[in-house]
């Protein structure tokens, strides 16, 4: 999973990427992005780890990427250059960094919003009419039923954006969504929302999370919770019960990532390692396995599963399978969150 954390200067954007990576620099790309790879937290794999003592412990991981700042007219004026936005079109979804403090009335916030996603939308349709004018040209040459075909896929994305919407609005076929995957639209990527607010603000906001134009939105202090980052366990802790702070932002936002994508997360158990694997809901077991290895899927025979919760119930693996909780399920199960999965495969 990769993550770009946007938005327009000035708006605690680097601050809040330092209090997701909990570092102060990450090595950086050579026009200024910083990118880090951080753990997901999971308090079931930290007690599994504890029951297993496993030689090995791997979380579930998100690469988070700091890019440079944004604004509206970067893409009319160039002043975002095509390397920049060809990483941005690499993400998975975006954390957009909004100012809610010094002022900022919610209308401001909601402009500054709109400039942004049609920097999004203004790009998207430079690039489906550069490609839509390609594809014309290779037509007059000769007849081609799939170039045909996304010609006029194309022509549906360029009318949507020209209403001056973005494109994760506009209704696709399952198989519409494959052929557009590998363009990497930036207005059909999932976005979040974090407004950034004062100390102050961050009480007077609790609570207020919603949705801004169908995005989640989420309340953040952000050089509070960048000081939160850089301290030690304990101290944390402390610091923590002083503000009233019940849960860092990292753990909140990756729990919002996780839903906004569609992921899930499940579990494989051994003296060797405790891993938490992601994975996109609604997979089989067949799927979940080729997120181990390709093998595992290509030779899958069955899947030894139990539930997390049970697992914890009933005190371990043969508890598990006296009580009948532990069970064979075939490639077409469908993986639920917090699964203990061991995957029996063929030679």
């Amino acid at each position: 999973m990769y993550i770009s954390v946007i938005g327009p200067a000035l708006t605690g954007k680097t601050t809040l990427f330092q209090a997701l990576s909990g570092v102060e620099s990450a090595r950086g790309f050579s026009d200024g992005d910083n990118i880090i790879s951080i753990d997901v937290p999971d308090a079931r794999v930290d007690e599994l780890t504890r029951i297993y003592r496993p030689k090995k412990t791997t979380y579930a991981r998100i690469e988070l990427a700091d890019t440079v700042a944004i604004s509206e007219g970067n893409v009319k004026d160039s002043t975002i250059n095509a390397k920049t936005l060809q990483k941005m079109r690499m993400s998975d979804a975006f954390i957009l960094t909004l100012n809610s403090f010094e002022g900022a009335a919610a209308a401001d916030i909601v402009k500054e919003f709109n400039g942004i996603l049609n920097e999004f939308i203004l790009a998207d349709m430079i690039l489906i009419e550069g490609r839509i004018e390609r594809i014309r040209k290779q037509a007059g040459k000769k007849e081609n039923t799939t170039l045909i075909l996304e010609e006029e896929l194309l022509e549906r994305c360029l009318a949507h954006v020209g209403e001056g919407k973005p494109l994760r609005t506009l209704e696709l076929a399952a198989g519409n969504e494959k052929a557009l995957r590998g363009f990497r639209f930036l207005s059909q990527k999932p976005m979040m929302i974090a407004i950034n607010c004062s100390e102050d603000g961050i009480c007077e906001m609790s609570g207020q999370e919603g949705s801004m134009d169908g995005c989640p939105v989420i309340y953040v202090c952000a050089s509070l919770e960048c000081e939160l980052a850089m301290m030690e366990d304990t101290e944390r802790a402390a610091f923590m019960e002083e503000f009233s702070v019940k849960e860092s932002i990292r753990g909140r936002m990756i729990r919002l990532a996780f839903d906004t994508l569609g992921l899930i997360s499940f579990l494989t158990v051994g003296e060797d390692e405790c891993r938490a694997w992601p994975i996109r809901k609604g997979m089989n077991a067949q799927e979940a396995a080729g997120a181990i290895h390709t093998d595992l899927a290509s030779k899958f025979i069955r899947a030894e599963t139990v539930s997390y919760a049970d697992f914890m119930k009933y005190g371990g693996m043969a508890e598990c399978k006296k009580a009948g909780v532990w069970r064979l399920e075939g490639k077409t199960y469908i993986v639920e969150d917090g699964d203990i999965i061991s995957i029996r495969a063929g030679a």
